[in-house]
């Protein structure tokens, strides 16, 4: 059996070590246009790996997410990656948003979270002596990880097993054929073709366009939003001691400002969400025409638009000023200041729009023939990468 894998994030990594995992004698090719793997949504994350608090019971996401969990925990442990099981706080500052909690851990408890409780302004100041807030829903298996190195190290399984990682390998074609497909790469060393008998598509904000390809629909678009952080300055990191984050608002698209640790040390504030100018646009200058004018035409993201205008004045208020960002923050942590931050990594999120212009909350897979294309992969995408992987795998070989 022959393979191609398109995309080397967190997620095409776990497919292509997946697949030798299964079948020794496959021949796998990774393509990744980069140079470098991880260079886009998986290298510019917040690193935490989630335990399942909010989603939908029976959900992909709420099934893979905890299937993930424990296959990463092992996969971590036997490789020597970091692994901090730090916890989590989803702290309430007020009534409304205590009797949000009670549905939070209800799910939490449907969908296996071991560990999960509701604490008290007493038990909240005991283990976070500077955050405030009136009730909160405790998660203590809540993890930190280094998403990078498990994908570096996921690769290098796949290749010690025989798998080809072609680096600054941008796919361009994929034609399905008579229960093949043929896909069309480019790179410094100019144009080439190869065949194959599946193809596996992870290619992050850019998985419309790849699975278009190959014939698939153009739902769900995919629309890019910027997430923001700042990081607490060096002296100023004990504030928080694990993970602070707000309780999510149903009537809102995106969670809000959180403060998160990592296992290099730094504690991160944010992010915000703001819609980015391009697919890959990691600042306000990096600018593209094409993706600009996909998004005017978009009449899902006409409909997102009219229903979120709120939300989206809100956080590029967030952005363009300083003192509003960490402004969100300090809601939970009070000594907070304007000077306690410095600016931050930046990462894109890969949003996908229904035609009605929902957002696609669950995970997303499609097939057509021999290509099996994931369309949408969110958050807790990388903490459920090995377990998206054994189920895409073992479809896609009938297993």
């Amino acid at each position: 059996m022959k393979a191609a894998v398109v995309g080397g994030g967190i997620v095409g990594a776990a497919v292509a070590r997946r697949i030798l995992d299964v079948d020794s004698s496959a021949e796998v090719t990774l393509y990744e246009k980069e140079d470098a793997l991880a260079a886009h949504q998986t290298g510019r994350n917040s690193g935490v790996v989630h335990a399942g608090l909010y989603y939908t019971p029976g959900s992909a996401k709420a099934r893979l997410c905890r299937r993930g969990v424990a296959m990463l925990r092992e996969f971590c442990s036997e490789h020597g990656i970091a692994y901090d099981e730090c916890g989590k706080i989803l702290v309430a500052l007020d009534e409304r948003q205590r009797s949000r909690l009670v549905d939070i851990e209800q799910r939490a408890k449907a969908n296996g979270v071991p560990g999960v409780r509701t604490i008290g302004p007493d038990e909240i100041r005991e283990r976070e002596p500077n955050v405030r807030g009136v009730a909160g829903l405790l998660s203590p298996t809540t993890a930190i990880t280094d998403f990078p190195a498990v994908t570096r190290a996921l690769v290098a399984d796949a290749a010690a097993l025989g798998a080809t990682i072609r680096l600054g390998a941008r796919v361009v074609s994929l034609q399905r054929d008579a229960g093949r497909v043929v896909v069309g790469a480019e790179s410094d060393g100019g144009a080439e073709s190869d065949t194959y008998d599946v193809a596996v598509l992870c290619a992050g904000v850019h998985s419309d366009r790849v699975a278009s390809l190959a014939g698939d629909t153009a739902e769900p678009q995919i629309v890019p939003f910027r997430g923001e952080y700042y990081l607490l300055r060096d002296d100023r990191r004990d504030l928080v001691r694990g993970l602070i984050y707000p309780v999510p608002d149903p009537r809102y698209p995106f969670l809000g400002v959180h403060l998160t640790p990592t296992v290099g040390g730094d504690v991160m504030v944010g992010p915000n969400a703001v819609m980015a100018l391009a697919r890959e646009g990691y600042a306000w200058r990096d600018v593209s025409l094409r993706d600009l004018a996909e998004i005017a035409r978009s009449e899902a993201f006409r409909r997102f638009a009219r229903t979120h205008w709120r939300t989206g004045v809100r956080e590029l208020a967030g952005s363009l000023s300083r003192r509003r960002f960490v402004a969100a923050a300090r809601a939970y942590v009070p000594s907070l200041r304007d000077t306690d931050v410095v600016p931050g990594p930046r990462g894109i999120r890969a949003q996908a729009l229904d035609p009605d212009g929902s957002l696609v909350d669950d995970f997303r897979i499609h097939r057509r023939g021999s290509v099996v294309a994931i369309r949408n992969a969110p958050s807790p995408a990388a903490t459920s990468c090995l377990a998206i992987a054994e189920q895409v795998v073992d479809e896609a070989l009938g297993r």
